[in-house]
């Protein structure tokens, strides 16, 4: 696994970060810190989509946050368990998984920015 799709989980890591912030911030620093994850989640987003095919790295950022968040509200804050979720949940990350697997790592002819 390459630097960037590292970059892309850790992306995702801070997506559910804040994504969990817009819900339950109540204070002046936990706005502060949502809005530090919102900022490093899209910052490392940005900065893998520059190596990476874009859709792809979208596709899998977007996939990881909403199992995340997901798996999050079910074990942080008591959100009802359904096996029907973790079983959908399963079948997003196995596309998330198959997408990664069939995608180059290296994208011919992009100019640097």
């Amino acid at each position: 696994m390459t630097a960037n799709w590292i970059s892309v989980i850790v992306a995702a890591v801070f997506e559910v970060c804040w994504v969990i912030g817009l819900k339950h911030a109540d204070s002046f620093l936990a706005w502060l810190g949502t809005a530090i994850a919102v900022f490093i989640s899209f910052y490392l987003l940005i900065m893998a989509g520059r190596k990476l095919p874009v859709g792809t790295v979208y596709a899998v950022f977007v996939g990881l946050g909403t199992a995340g968040t997901v798996i999050s509200d079910i074990v942080l804050f008591g959100e009802p368990f359904k096996p029907t979720t973790l079983l959908l949940i399963a079948v997003l990350l196995a596309g998330v998984i198959g997408l990664k697997l069939v995608t180059d790592d290296h994208v011919e002819g992009r100019a640097e920015a």
